[in-house]
């Protein structure tokens, strides 16, 4: 809770797109090696897809968001200790399919060019 709270505090001394990378970068940092690299191409992916989406971090994970609300975050395997990183999805998102859809999608390691490929058809989707 200590480091919510120093992230939100952070976040409000500074919303620029530059402050909210800096958290990014700062986050990013901390990860393991393919951690870092899945970051970076999900970030790649995000920026293309909607330039305009803010960085920011989310409970020190990566994030992008539209009007101040998180439309997608990266969760490394490796600070909840688990077989696999997601890329997770909130409500301003645009993946609705009928009456259920994923909200979050796993990868358990590097990333292949058909991954990436349909990575960003997702993120294409979700940010509509």
């Amino acid at each position: 809770m200590k480091d919510r709270a120093a992230e939100v505090k952070a976040q409000k001394a500074d919303k620029t797109r530059a402050g909210g990378q800096k958290q990014i970068d700062d986050a990013v940092e901390k990860m393991e090696p393919g951690e870092q690299k899945l970051v970076r191409t999900i970030e790649e992916i995000v920026q293309k897809a909607d330039p305009e989406l803010m960085p920011k971090t989310y409970y020190g994970m990566p994030a992008w968001t539209r009007d101040g609300k998180v439309l997608c975050f990266g969760q490394p395997a490796s600070k909840f200790k688990v077989r696999y990183s997601t890329l997770g999805f909130e409500g301003p998102a645009n993946l609705d399919d009928g009456n259920f859809w994923p909200s979050a999608y796993a990868i358990p390691g590097e990333l292949t060019a058909d991954d990436v490929k349909r990575l960003t058809a997702i993120i294409e989707k979700a940010v509509g």
